[in-house]
């Protein structure tokens, strides 16, 4: 029995599955021989699910290709290589779907609203389901390999809706959930400044962020976490405490700068004269601030020429006064510090000055002012 005869004995009927090689590739339609007396007919609009615009783009001759019969009309035999792959994927969507597998595609077409890809159907990622952050211009995106699953299927529809952002969310939380539990009280980590709020600054320190509280952003007093840091600067941090439950990150910005105190005797030396500000009265003395977050004591008998029962005789808080550097300790963080130095220097040198004055016009200002010269030069 001839070749010819068997082709013609074979019986096709709508919906069989078929396998055949192309023997002729057409701009609109290729001919595949599956063994029937006549060539199969696989028209453009049957070969893909997505757009093609030739034949060639998606075949070549010699191709061997497993198709469905669409109709049989005579002799003309119309072939489905979509509806092959759209079977075959239907199903392994549902399993993919009731798994939650996560697995690769490529992007074919950025149209309006997300992006198509070919799944063996055609499947959508929506614009707000590609990143986890805003995408402006998806251009870049085409021919782009994407990590997906799948969020909706209706095969009724021909419906597959995938996402890129849940598998980078599952990432983040894995990342996240491994941080938390690596974290421990006392490192120094480096992290972006996110986020400025009135109460403190979040900072990313690797997929999850930790507040450094506004108390903890320097050593000295800070008004609002904008005169320290700016967001996006990387800065150093001690972690205070971790709350994994909670996903609770406390921070510390202050424990890794250097204290106010640091290089203290560099900085000042005993016989200074700087100007302070009076931050505290006790019974005892006064605080004068010298530097942001140092300190210095004014002892009360260091306070006035005369005597005074409470530093309030005198002084205020708030109240600016030059001060007059006694002693510096930087391993105690202790520094003395004098008003009463400066206004004895301030008289004895007006006195000087009346004193000189006196030799020049013979008129003597001491027979006046009597043994006060004594008190100033004990």
């Amino acid at each position: 029995m001839s070749e010819e005869t068997n082709k013609e004995q074979i019986d096709l009927n709508v919906g069989d599955i078929v396998t055949g090689t192309v023997v002729r590739v057409e701009e609109k339609q290729a001919l595949v021989d599956i063994g029937y007396k006549a060539e199969g007919i696989l028209p453009i609009g049957e070969i893909s699910n997505l757009h093609i615009d030739t034949v060639s783009d998606a075949v070549n001759e010699g191709d061997t290709l497993t198709l469905k019969v669409k109709k049989v009309e005579d002799e003309d035999i119309i072939l489905s290589k979509k509806a092959v792959d759209a079977d075959k994927a239907w199903k392994d969507l549902q399993e993919k779907y009731e798994n939650g597998e996560v697995f690769e595609t490529q992007v074919k077409e950025v149209v309006n609203g997300g992006l198509v890809v070919d799944v063996g159907v055609r499947g959508f990622i929506p614009a707000s389901l590609v990143e986890t952050y805003y995408v402006e211009d998806f251009s870049d995106y085409k021919d782009k390999t994407l990590t997906v699953k799948v969020v909706d299927l209706v095969p009724e529809q021909n419906r597959v809706i995938l996402s890129h952002r849940a598998v980078q969310e599952e990432k983040l939380q894995e990342k996240k959930k491994s941080l938390l539990q690596s974290l421990e009280a006392g490192q120094v980590i480096e992290g972006t400044v996110q986020r400025l709020t009135d109460f403190g600054v979040f900072v990313d320190i690797g997929g999850v962020d930790g507040l450094v509280h506004i108390s903890q952003l320097a050593h000295e007093h800070v008004e609002h976490p904008s005169d320290v840091v700016k967001e996006g600067d990387t800065i150093k941090v001690e972690v205070l405490s971790v709350d994994p439950d909670s996903e609770r990150i406390s921070l510390s910005r202050k424990k890794v700068l250097p204290g106010p105190w640091a290089g203290i005797e560099e900085r000042i030396s005993r016989g200074d004269v700087l100007n302070g500000t009076v931050k505290r009265l006790v019974n005892f003395g006064a605080f004068v601030e010298i530097e942001p977050g140092v300190e210095g004591l004014v002892h009360i008998s260091q306070i006035a020429t005369r005597h005074i029962g409470t530093p309030q005789e005198v002084l205020e808080a708030g109240q600016e006064v030059k001060v007059k550097v006694l002693d510096v300790n930087e391993k105690d963080e202790r520094i003395s510090l004098s008003i009463r130095e400066l206004e004895q220097e301030k008289e004895a040198d007006e006195y000087k000055r009346y004193e000189k004055d006196d030799e020049q016009s013979g008129f003597h200002i001491s027979d006046i002012i009597g043994d006060k010269l004594n008190k100033y030069k004990q």
